[in-house]
Parts: structure tokens; sequence; C-alpha cells
């Protein structure tokens, strides 16, 4: 039976950022902002679940969050994942993507017997899609990036689409392997009432407690490098965050003829001499 690990997030609602989403260090406030589970990560869960019905796979959710981040390792039980882990710790605060990914990558290759790894393509907290890459290389596990669909999925292989730059492209790998999902993927299914009222109740254990269904591993569990994690390990750093409106302007249509393409390239310079610097 195959193993197989999602990695979700727990993001602030960057659709409602504010004047207070940065604190001066560069980091995000995300006190000041909503808690949501990263919509493509809800895809990736999706995927993981839908290779369960065709395989009889077993699907393990892990995220890297503060405790409150159990809201969705408990969504992700009521859609059908068999177990969870919240790898929480003060000193994994402010990490960047290479922190992150490991954290991330130590606690995969701790659990053993994992055959695939799926997360979203990105989270919407700093869209650069780096995590998954990132992991698949500590990890030494193929990968696929970008899939939007599944086509085929054996004992001994996976066949997905990915979305290419001008072209789907159609890929089989064999495993183990690492797959970042994009939001095309899938319509990720509604959480089942049974499985509400059996794992609504779970609160964040003891230090040494939980179960089988849920554990919470800190930096000493997992047996990390202190250097490597957190703010310590993280050389990226975010000067400034602030929200952008897009305007729209009149739309101005022209036709495939020699002369409207002639008067699209004057209207194009003149646009550009005439922004403001």
């Amino acid at each position: 039976m195959k193993h197989i690990v999602v990695l979700a997030k727990q993001v602030p609602d960057t659709a409602n950022v504010s004047g207070d989403a940065m604190r001066e260090d560069g980091t995000v406030n995300r006190s000041a902002l909503p808690a949501v589970f990263n919509p493509e990560d809800l895809n990736a869960l999706e995927t993981a679940l839908q290779i369960k019905d065709l395989l009889g796979a077993e699907v393990t959710v892990i995220t890297m969050g503060p405790p409150k981040a159990l809201e969705i390792l408990k969504h992700s039980l009521f859609m059908g994942a068999d177990r969870v882990r919240l790898i929480t710790d003060r000193r994994f605060a402010a990490a960047d993507t290479l922190a992150t990914s490991y954290v991330l990558s130590e606690a995969i290759r701790q659990m053993g017997n994992v055959d695939i790894v799926i997360a979203g393509r990105q989270a919407i907290d700093g869209d650069t899609a780096q995590v998954g890459p990132q992991t698949a290389e500590k990890i030494g596990f193929n990968q696929i990036t970008y899939v939007s669909a599944l086509r085929e999925v054996t004992d001994e292989h996976i066949t997905v689409e990915r979305d290419g730059e001008l072209q789907t492209e159609v890929i089989r790998t064999g495993y183990p392997v690492l797959l970042t999902v994009t939001s095309a993927a899938n319509e990720p299914r509604y959480p089942n009432a049974h499985r509400i009222l059996q794992h609504f109740q779970r609160e964040i254990p003891e230090k040494g407690g939980g179960d089988e269904v849920l554990q919470v591993l800190d930096l000493d569990d997992l047996g990390l490098d202190v250097q490597r994690c957190g703010l310590k390990g993280s050389p990226t750093k975010v000067h400034k965050v602030k929200s952008i409106t897009l305007k729209g302007r009149d739309l101005q249509m022209y036709d495939n003829t020699a002369q409207a393409i002639r008067d699209l390239a004057r209207d194009i310079m003149r646009d550009l001499v005439e922004a403001p610097q």
C-alpha cells in the first residue's frame, strides 16, 4: 500500500492585506490577517485522496506552523486524511523557503516508507513555488511541478499532465516522487459529516502525547540543527509588502491588417512616452 504525504500550510488571507500586515523586521504580521487553508494545498490533498481511492493508499498531512494550524489538519481529517502531524516550535518562526524545506524534508525522511509527496504549487502568502522543489531535492525524490491533472496511477508508476509554458506535457514517473499541484487539477471534496463528528473535538496534546492520528513534533523531537531553522536559517529577507490595485482602462480593438498593426505600435509607443515616471 502506498504512503502519501501531503504538505499543507495555514496562510494569512492575502485578499485582505492591510497596513498592519508587515512588521518592522520585514516579516508578515500573521495575527493581523485571518488564517485560511492554502488553496492549492487543498488541491494537493484532493489529489492524494483520489490516489487513495484508486490504490488504497494511506494519507498523512503535515504542516509546519503555530498551534492554531491544527485547524487545517482537522479539516484534512474531515476530508479523508488518515493521520496528521503538526510541526510547531517558536524557533521555526520567520522561516523562508530554505529553512521550511529543511524542516519538512527531515520530517518526511524520519517517517520512512514514503512513496509520494504532494504539495500545492505555491502558497498565497509568498507565491514562490519553491518549497515543493526544494523538499524534493533534499529527500532525493523525482519531482513534477505544476501538475494540472492525473492521467494514470498504478503500483509501479504515475502519469500526470503538467502545465508547460507553451503546451501541456504528459509525464510518467516511478516512485518515490514529489508532485506540486495547481488549482486546475481538481475540485476539492467537501468534508465528510461522519469524520467531522469523529475528529472535531481534537485538541493539541501535551508534549510527548498524541496518538496514531495526531502527533505534535518540535525541533528537538526531530533532532534538527537550530542554525538551519527559522530566521537564523533564512537568507531571504523581505524589505516591504504593499497592496497594489490594478485599474482598468478603455478597451481598444485592432484589426488584423498592416495599417491596424502600425496603429497599435504607434499607440503603445505613445502610452510609454506619456506614462508617469
